[in-house]
């Protein structure tokens, strides 16, 4: 298993070892408790169902808190599922530390991008903007979206304005700057997708 669930920290500057100023991204990872074993013989496929951020389970509903006696007593806010092909190692209620990474490792970060609202097309799909002379009635304006007689209608997935963001983003081949074990902290280098406390999957590279 090569992979934990975190929440974003926010983002601070680190000097690395030959004196050069990095942003980096703090990222709380793990621990993570493995709340249920998949596999291929009884689900059809290998995988562990990770249980992230403990809160009493109390809180939790009670489909949620019957699943989770099953293989602990904590209960938790946040549960993911990660496909890996060693599923049958692990057992259920094994805690997955941080100490699984290192310092240089190459990781996947995903998470939830971060809300936009309704945005036009030059913030949402980088458009160029129209002359921004006097008489120019198309300073930000789309311009032509396609033909009229033929074959008059607009194509399924045509760049418009519209909604952005809240989608699944992933950042690939980040590379690890520091650990601090104490405190279950990445320092990740460069930005991570998400708002802060939001949830990330960090996953190493194959």
């Amino acid at each position: 298993m090569s992979a934990l669930l975190g929440k974003k920290i926010g983002m601070t500057n680190v000097f690395s070892a030959d004196g050069k100023l990095v942003p980096v991204t703090v990222v709380q990872v793990g621990p993570c408790v493995v709340t249920q074993v998949k596999t291929k013989e009884s689900d059809g496929y290998n995988a562990l169902q990770l249980g992230f951020d403990e809160r009493p389970v109390g809180k939790l509903n009670k489909p949620i808190a019957g699943h989770l006696k099953k293989s602990t007593e904590k209960g938790f806010r946040v549960l993911r599922e990660f496909r890996t092909d060693d599923a049958q190692t692990v057992e259920a209620g094994t805690t997955l530390e941080i100490n699984m990474f290192s310092i240089g490792d190459k990781v996947n970060v995903s998470g939830i991008s971060k809300g936009r609202g309704f945005q036009g097309t030059i913030k949402r799909h980088g458009f160029s903007r129209g002359p921004e002379t006097h008489g120019s009635r198309n300073h930000r304006k789309p311009g032509s979206i396609g033909n009229s007689a033929w074959p008059g209608k607009v194509f399924k997935g045509k760049k418009l304005p519209g909604h952005m963001g809240t989608n699944r983003e992933t950042v690939k081949n980040l590379t690890i700057v520091d650990i601090r074990h104490d405190d279950n902290l990445l320092l990740i280098k460069g930005p991570v997708p998400g708002f802060k406390t939001g949830i990330l999957e960090v996953k190493k590279t194959d």
